[in-house]
């Protein structure tokens, strides 16, 4: 065979991976084909859920294993040498690799992004491809790496066996943070979005350190029991005896393979440290507190760990006066990395002032683009009270018998201050209708509810609205809370795929961060949630796909407002630094609120963005709320507006209905009607118009849903973008036998080109010419499919019919 007559995939197997072994690169360690390093996005529309292509390189090189180098970029002979240079380039970028080759089988080009090569883009032949040493004393030179940061970096990753590989944004976040510390570097921040793997990105970072000898000792903090507990016996478990929790109550886990485990303690009753152990786990409240007696990190040297990871660090480990800064700062000496979803910048505290700007960001937006995160519905739902607010009758009184001020109350006093019950229990009846309507009961599902108190009502009223399915089993509704003893207990139950109850929880803030609800399929905010930080990490409880279970996106209903987060520049963008030191201050954010202006209220506390003040109580802390609220009966409540808003391509929320939505893609993917005529017309398979337009986000099914079968996705198309007059597909064969384009043909041909013809009018079949299509009633029926071929004088002649009798049906557009 000539070279130009190769496929692709014969070039790369016959001349590309031939000069990459010739130059010494390991097959088996360094050379990786046909990588797949995205999911493909989860596209969502109706009931048709599909997934976008994902982005696949040709080849990537590595150094070591997860330790990129090189991306390749393949064509066929028919290319050019540099042909895909811009694409190769793009996936370099997001591989983070920065040498780039692309090859048509003649030779390569090759593309220094790190500016040291005497020309930016360089010709070469099939036997000048570069050596696995060469790129990486090209690499090592750029990056300034002494012996011993290299020794490094080039510590392995580790390989349980199982075939699990880390996905290319965790390699970015390990890789970077590793070259960091291998420079000196000492504080260090990674953002990275609900659901992409914190913790086992963090377990990798610890063990290459661990490993190298540049980390002999490790404190792993967190703010929940049980992300510790998940983390010891899960992702931290190759660590065995040498890992320990700093806590005196023994506990049995339940690991992800469903066998359970005993946790090793580093405490005893008498609250002694074993210091025998390497790598520590601990919740920051057990080792620290406001007594002196509370303070057991102080056990320690100053100088015993050599690093310290804080997961969810935006939960206060900026704040100077916090538990947390208490602890970074008596181990100042170590190393500290700080991991979150959400970098916590306002103008009294920051994570960045104290961590620096984040070595590797990897947002919810590029998670859901890429296709490892969820996307999202979000229904709107306004109740007369939410949006009128609420005044009562003058002298009217409470379920107390206690007068109701006269004043008009709103969305932010109910439940906070003045309860109508009525409101709660359309609530309930509307988070109850949507399970109903979806035909899934057993959804879990999170309510968000403004305090302890707010969300033990709710319980009540969701069991009301669901008393057939409480009676089967009382854990379908709970409320889970701090103060709940009960409730805390079936934490580990409902984030478990395998535990059925509980289904519904109602919550106030012990769900809001750092729970991995993987099955998390609804979530229900009745409470205004002030702060970006917290709105990101409730969304980010449904973020998680979960195909065993076939959840690939979540519904969030907000009956409060929340979600105008959405519209909020912050959210999910990079990260904002808020606190500018001028000439002379600090760089760390002041201890102090600054004096107030004349008629401002006093900053002189200021809580944390992810904190609500009830009259000094603690809402979801473990206490009673204090404050007394307003209970008023026979008020009434009824919903004045619900709407559903969409994702669009951009990952924006938009408010519009499917057909609009669909207007407006249609009409960015094609100018005008005549530029989708000429592609239409163009295309040999029309199929393949519309694969196009499901790998962009676009199935063309829901719509054909709305507007009715019996139309051509080609009518479909000019109707809804370009407005123009659909005919029926009935009719367009109609007219295509009234122009009797088939005398030309003999009978049998003829017959052929009448059955394909009716098979379109019934069934709307656009991939008329494959040959296979023949071999099905009632065309089996006029002869085998060889014969039938034949009778138009071979396979080519038939496809070539079968495309004019095709292009007859879109010659006019009524």
């Amino acid at each position: 065979m000539q070279k130009r007559d190769l496929s692709e995939r014969d070039i790369c197997s016959k001349y590309i991976t031939p000069a990459l072994e010739t130059a010494g690169w390991d097959r088996m360690l360094q050379i990786r084909e046909e990588v797949s390093f995205t999911r493909g996005r989860i596209i969502v529309r109706g009931k048709l859920v599909t997934r976008g292509r994902a982005r696949r390189a040709d080849y990537v090189l590595q150094v070591k294993p997860n330790i990129p180098i090189a991306v390749i970029e393949a064509k066929d002979n028919n290319h050019s040498l540099g042909d895909g240079m811009q694409q190769a380039l793009d996936y370099a970028e997001t591989l983070d690799v920065p040498f780039v080759f692309t090859s048509n089988g003649d030779g390569f080009v090759f593309h220094d992004r790190t500016g040291a090569s005497p020309q930016r883009e360089t010709t070469l032949s099939l036997d000048q491809f570069p050596s696995p040493d060469d790129l990486w004393a090209r690499y090592r030179a750029w990056k300034g790496f002494s012996p011993a940061a290299e020794a490094t970096v080039l510590q392995e990753y580790h390989d349980d066996g199982s075939g699990k590989t880390p996905r290319y944004y965790q390699i970015n976040a390990v890789n970077k943070a590793i070259e960091a510390i291998a420079q000196g570097r000492d504080r260090l921040l990674l953002v990275m979005a609900t659901g992409t793997g914190k913790t086992y990105t963090a377990f990798q970072i610890i063990w290459r350190l661990w490993k190298a000898g540049r980390a002999r000792r490790v404190l792993f903090l967190a703010d929940r029991n049980v992300l510790v507990d998940q983390t010891m016996v899960n992702d931290f478990r190759p660590f065995g005896g040498a890992m320990a929790k700093l806590s005196t109550n023994a506990k049995t886990i339940e690991r992800d393979d469903g066998r359970h485990e005993e946790l090793t303690l580093a405490v005893d009753r008498q609250r002694r440290i074993d210091s025998a152990y390497e790598v520590y786990l601990g919740l920051y409240q057990a080792i620290t507190g406001p007594e002196e007696r509370n303070k057991l990190f102080r056990e320690f040297s100053r100088d015993f760990f050599d690093l310290i990871v804080i997961d969810e660090c935006h939960r206060g480990s900026a704040a100077e006066d916090s538990a947390w800064r208490e602890i970074l700062q008596y181990f100042s000496g170590a190393t500290q990395i700080g991991m979150t979803a959400t970098p916590k910048e306002t103008k009294y505290v920051s994570n960045i002032a104290y961590f620096g700007d984040p070595i590797y960001t990897y947002s919810l937006k590029q998670g859901i683009s890429d296709g490892f995160l969820a996307p999202y519905k979000v229904v709107k739902v306004h109740i007369d009270h939410d949006v009128q607010g609420y005044r009562p009758q003058k002298g009217q009184r409470d379920r107390d018998g206690n007068e109701i001020d006269d004043r008009l109350y709103n969305r932010k006093d109910f439940d906070r201050e003045l309860v109508i019950d009525d409101r709660t229990a359309l609530v309930a009846q509307k988070v109850t209708a949507f399970l109903r309507e979806s035909g899934d009961r057993f959804q879990k599902t999170i309510v968000f509810c403004v305090d302890q108190e707010h969300a033990a009502r709710m319980r009540q009223a969701l069991i009301n609205q669901n008393q057939d399915l409480v009676a089967q089993n009382s854990r379908y509704v709970m409320r889970i809370t701090g103060g709940d003893a009960e409730g805390k207990e079936q934490l580990d139950n409902f984030i478990d795929p395998e535990s059925t109850w509980p289904v519904i929880v109602t919550t106030s803030r012990l769900l809001s961060t750092g729970v991995d609800a993987q099955t998390c399929r609804l979530i229900a905010l009745d409470r205004e949630v002030g702060s970006m930080t917290e709105f990101k990490q409730i969304v980010g409880r449904g973020t998680r796909v979960h195909e065993d279970t076939r959840k690939y996106y979540f519904t969030l209903i907000d009956f409060r407002g929340a979600t105008s987060h959405f519209a909020d520049p912050d959210f999910d963008g990079d990260p904002v630094q808020i606190y500018a030191p001028d000439e002379g201050d600090p760089v760390a954010p002041p201890d102090d609120a600054p004096t107030p202006a004349i008629g401002e209220d006093s900053p002189a506390y200021a809580p944390g963005e992810d904190e609500t003040v009830i009259d000094g109580a603690t809402g979801d802390g473990g206490k009673p709320d204090k404050q007394r609220k307003i209970y008023v009966d026979g008020v009434g409540a009824s919903i004045i507006a619900e709407r559903v808003e969409y994702l669009d391509e951009q990952g924006r929320l938009v408010t519009e209905s499917l057909r609009d939505f669909t207007k407006r893609s249609l009409r960015k993917r094609f100018a005008s009607l005549d530029d989708f005529l000429r592609r239409w017309s163009a295309a040999e398979r029309k199929q393949a118009v519309l694969n196009e337009l499901a790998a962009e986000g676009l199935p063309l099914d829901p719509i054909v849903e709305e507007l009715g079968s019996e139309l051509d996705p080609f009518d479909l198309i000019c109707h809804i973008a370009f407005d123009a007059k659909p005919l029926t597909r009935r009719e367009r064969a109609e007219q295509v036998k009234k122009r009797d384009i088939f005398n030309r043909h003999g009978d049998t041909a003829r017959k052929v080109l009448e059955a394909l013809l009716a098979k379109y009018a019934d069934e709307g079949v656009l991939n008329l010419d494959d040959p296979r299509v023949l071999s099905i009633p009632p065309l089996n029926q006029l002869g085998t499919t060889v014969q039938l071929v034949n009778a138009f004088g071979g396979k080519a002649k038939f496809e070539q019919a079968v495309h004019e009798m095709q292009a007859a049906l879109y010659d006019e557009v009524a």
